[in-house]
């Protein structure tokens, strides 16, 4: 028998609290692959494996961009406008980043995105800024603070947030202090401002913003201007600046204070930056800058594989509680964050696949649209052979199905898709809409309820196995627009319509007969789901009416309001599980293409004998 030591490459291992353990707190920096072009002031995105750096001041403002393989730097499509001490969404990629503000020949308001092969102009920010902070997404950015035209109360270095949500800007919760210098790192709703020179000295300052609103927390240990940073809004470091004189010292942030952690080789400021994750800091990379005098020096920040008690099934002893603990997925605690918009406005729209690998099809006004999602941007593949609307689903974004949907005429269509081209396969036995929800896999699929005219509000059922579509059992209360998840031996439906009237019947099933179990605690119709099996799940949204942004977690007994969807809407797309689902599009209560994500953080459970 395998011994735990085995399976995790550690013991059970006593601790003395259930905070993370810190692995960026041992790590350090090696040297990378130079720049083609030695520079100061540019900006960067990435990580020490796929990462991008543009702009900055060669002898004069550049438009140079590279890119990093995890060895070497190869020069790319430039800047549309050269520009230096730019901005950049510091968790963009390779082939998805944005950048501005910046100094051209006088301070900028431009902003850019990058494709993977070339920069188009974007939406301009409101206000033109240089030496600005700058993070987020190609498609939900922040910029803050920097040198701007003064504003009356703005003093003499910007407090102005502004926010991306995809195609404008619009302006966000002021910084608690006028700032430039700073840089930023995480999430349009979970961000840090770092350092920064104030009027004149430089600061220490820190700034955490949750979204809408800017909160002084435990500065640095040192002040400095225009360091580098990498992470997240609770486990970042920081890293290089000029303090003066430059710095090579690297902070860690633990989420409540700073540590002083392994140095740079180069002490300086004013490089490219990038690394970690919204969810946290293993690597992260630093490339140019000002030493002084312009360096192509690259470094690369790595933590070592160290025991963290963040690891879902995980063991440890907790010595000050005397408890056995298991680190796991704490779906109660989760929460709603902004995601890439939809390519189009509709309403239901089909889907199946994980929140980070979603395929979504079809929507009404009947249409054949395909497009897929990889975790931050939406973006378009091959048409459906069928144009249509409320389609159930299955599989994955590479191994993908769609059934069903319009009406009327009610659709019979059946649909594989092989993450490029579509191909009709065999019809179901009875046409069937108003069932935007996914079981099962492209081999193993499970169709029930939805509207059928002859028998509207259908409790008939249809198994799929690769080939052909079969009935199976009943389902015990006849319904349309439910959610539901699952496998083909293990699912859930809830809620739905008869009709005028709401339901908030909840049918589990396990593989051999349908049980109604614990009602939802808000009847509705047209509603999101998402789930494995029949006893972990959670619903979102819906028409109660109106349209509702509530979700319920299901724990195989019983349903409890968890965190809102910010946007509420009904005949929304939606896919994933308890712990990561998207929810997409819908009637809001006209049609959006608005994404959000949802997220459930891990904790630490105490273990019980039984």
């Amino acid at each position: 028998m395998a011994k735990y030591s085995d399976i995790k490459g550690f013991t059970v291992q006593t601790l003395s609290s259930d905070t993370a353990a810190s692995q960026a707190a041992a790590g350090s920096w090696s040297s990378g692959g130079s720049l083609n072009s030695a520079r100061r002031g540019l900006a960067g995105s990435g990580s020490t494996t796929a990462a991008l750096a543009f702009g900055g001041t060669v002898t004069a403002s550049s438009a140079l961009t590279e890119q990093y393989n995890g060895s070497s730097w190869s020069e790319e499509d430039d800047l549309n406008t050269a520009r230096r001490n730019l901005a950049s969404s510091v968790n963009g990629s390779t082939t998805a980043s944005s950048a501005f503000a910046g100094y051209s020949t006088a301070n900028s308001a431009l902003h850019e995105q990058y494709n993977g092969s070339s920069w188009s102009e974007e939406g301009d920010l409101t206000i033109a800024r240089n030496e600005s902070g700058g993070c987020g997404t190609t498609t939900a950015a922040l910029s803050f603070g920097g040198e701007t035209p003064l504003t009356p109360g703005s003093g003499p270095h910007s407090v102005k947030t502004e926010e991306w949500n995809g195609s404008s800007w619009t302006e966000g919760g002021d910084l608690n202090t006028g700032i430039r210098g700073n840089s930023g790192l995480g999430l349009q709703t979970a961000a840090l401002s770092i350092g920064g020179q104030l009027d004149p000295p430089l600061t220490n300052d820190v700034e955490s913003y949750n979204g809408s609103a800017w909160t002084e927390i435990t500065d640095m240990n040192a002040a400095k201007n225009r360091p580098g940073t990498g992470g997240s809004y609770t486990n970042a470091i920081a890293f290089g600046g000029d303090a003066p004189p430059l710095t090579a010292a690297t902070e860690y942030y633990d989420g409540t204070s700073w540590t002083e952690v392994g140095d740079l080789s180069d002490a300086r400021s004013s490089g490219a930056f990038g690394g970690g994750a919204p969810t946290g800091i293993s690597d992260a990379i630093f490339a140019g800058g000002n030493t002084p005098g312009n360096t192509a020096n690259t470094e690369e920040w790595a933590a070592p594989a160290v025991f963290g008690k963040q690891v879902e099934g995980q063991l440890f002893y907790n010595s000050t509680a005397d408890a056995f603990k298991e680190t796991i997925t704490d779906v109660p605690a989760g929460t709603w964050s902004s995601g890439g918009n939809y390519p189009i406005s509709k309403k239901g729209v089909g889907a199946t696949g994980t929140r980070d690998a979603a395929l979504g099809f079809g929507g009404t006004p009947s249409t054949a649209v395909t497009a897929e999602y990889d975790g931050s941007s939406w973006t378009a593949g091959n048409n459906m052979n069928t144009p249509t609307y409320y389609r159930w689903g299955a599989g994955t974004q590479t191994a993908g199905m769609a059934a069903g949907g319009g009406g009327p005429p009610f659709k019979t269509e059946t649909e594989l898709y092989n993450g490029t081209n579509w191909t009709e396969v065999n019809e179901m036995n009875i046409g069937r809409s108003y069932a935007i929800y996914n079981v099962g896999t492209q081999t193993a699929g499970f169709f029930f309820g939805g509207f059928i005219p002859e028998n509207p509000n259908a409790t008939t059922t249809e198994n799929w196995d690769g080939t052909n579509w079969t009935g199976g059992t009943a389902i015990n209360s006849a319904r349309e627009a439910s959610a539901a998840w699952g496998i083909q031996t293990s699912a859930v439906m809830a809620g739905g319509t008869t009709p005028p009237g709401r339901k908030d019947t909840v049918e589990s099933w396990d593989g051999t007969s349908w049980t109604e179990v614990a009602e939802i605690n808000t009847a509705r119709s047209y509603v999101g789901g998402g789930g494995s099996e029949n006893t972990l799940g959670i619903i979102y949204g819906g028409d109660e009416p109106p349209q509702s942004a509530k979700t319920e977690l299901w724990n195989g007994t019983s349903w409890t309001e968890i965190a809102d969807l910010s946007t509420a809407r009904e005949a929304l797309g939606n896919t994933g599980s308890a712990s990561a689902a998207i929810a997409f599009t819908g009637g809001s209560p006209s049609a959006t293409n608005v994404s959000e994500e949802w997220n459930a953080p891990l904790g630490n459970k105490t273990i019980t004998s039984s």
